[in-house]
């Protein structure tokens, strides 16, 4: 660094105390246990999946594995 940061008493203002909206690192743990399974797909689904993981910067394993999560959710849901 060339230039030296000075520091001053000045006052901030008002703040503005904003709620943590951060997860707990429990809540970032993984919730339930992953079995490795081997399955065959379609080279249609497959390739709809990677086109979008790639679109937004994931792996398409993760959002196949999320769309049937969130299908069993619905359907425990539904049949209670």
């Amino acid at each position: 660094m060339s230039k030296r940061i000075r520091y001053s008493d000045e006052s901030l203002g008002k703040i503005k105390l904003v709620p943590d909206f951060l997860p707990s690192p429990e809540e970032l743990a993984l919730k339930n246990e992953q079995t490795k399974v081997t399955i065959s797909l379609s080279s249609e689904s497959v390739a709809f999946f990677k086109e979008a993981a790639k679109k937004h910067h994931t792996q398409y394993q993760r959002m196949i594995r999320q769309l049937l999560d969130d299908y069993v959710a619905q359907q425990k849901s539904a049949n209670k």
